[in-house]
């Protein structure tokens, strides 16, 4: 009689192979993963190169930062976060007139590449949403400054008669560097250094308003991104003492005492 241990033990060849091609499979796909994932990070990485090259950060090494998270906006300001499409301008325009309008629409760019390598921070709009802005109700007497980009010339000049503002002058802004060197930016056909406000008028002079004051062209540095110069907001301060003024898509950096201040993005 034979031990257990001199049993001989039955081996299914079929189980075997199956085995063995369970284990290969199962290694095949591993590796399979690992080439899938390897290229899907690689993927990643050359979408993410491309879309810096495409919209590269706005900072440039003259521009000067602002930490909003630490801005304070100054004492007298009254900003007003809103969408400027739909805010109750009726409300406003009820509780005061205005003698001074400001205005940095975000118009709606012509080309197909229009930032050529500049990013845009806000939304833009189309002429129509701009022109719906009831300004008429907002000031009887008084100034309208707007600030233009090249192609939007002739319908600036348009929405100042469709709101009842006669084109009296315009500013240039010279943007400087904090070298004081010319600060060239992206153009289509030529470099930009410098940005157009149109200014006009309607009705009777404001109280106090002054004539002949500052000058049309404005040489300051070129601080945060759309951010306007300090000298226009003085200006218009100097040709309108004490006045009431309102400015429309207004920005945290451009935030005054004595303004009140619509916008979305305070």
């Amino acid at each position: 009689m034979s031990s257990r241990e001199d049993t001989p033990i039955s081996v299914d060849a079929d189980d075997f192979a199956l085995d063995n091609v369970t284990d290969s499979s199962l290694k095949a796909l591993l590796q399979e993963e690992t080439k899938l994932k390897a290229q899907l990070d690689a993927l990643t990485t050359e979408i993410a190169k491309l879309e810096s090259q495409i919209n590269p950060a706005p900072k440039e090494e003259d521009d000067e930062e602002i930490d909003m998270e630490e801005f304070e906006a100054p004492q007298w300001c009254v900003p007003i976060k809103a969408n400027v499409m739909n805010f109750d301008w009726d409300a406003l325009a009820a509780e005061t007139q205005f003698d001074v309008i400001l205005a940095d629409p975000p118009w709606q760019l012509a080309t197909h590449a229009p930032t050529r390598g500049v990013a845009i921070a806000y939304q833009q709009l189309p002429d129509v949403c701009i022109e719906e802005i009831p300004i008429p109700k907002l000031s009887k007497n008084g100034f309208i400054f707007i600030w233009v980009i090249n192609n939007k010339y002739a319908k600036a000049f348009e929405l100042m008669e469709k709101w009842g503002y006669k084109y009296v002058d315009d500013i240039t802004w010279v943007k400087q560097t904090v070298n004081r060197r010319m600060a060239k930016g992206h153009g289509y056909y030529l470099q930009h250094a410098k940005e157009t406000c149109l200014v006009g008028k309607k009705g009777e002079d404001p109280p106090g308003c002054r004539h002949s004051v500052g000058s049309d062209v404005i040489f300051s540095e070129r601080r945060g991104q759309s951010q306007k110069p300090e000298e226009l907001y003085e200006m218009i301060e100097e040709l309108v003492p004490n006045g009431r003024y309102l400015e429309i898509f207004g920005r945290k950096n451009n935030l005054r005492d004595y303004w009140v201040t619509v916008g979305n993005e305070l």
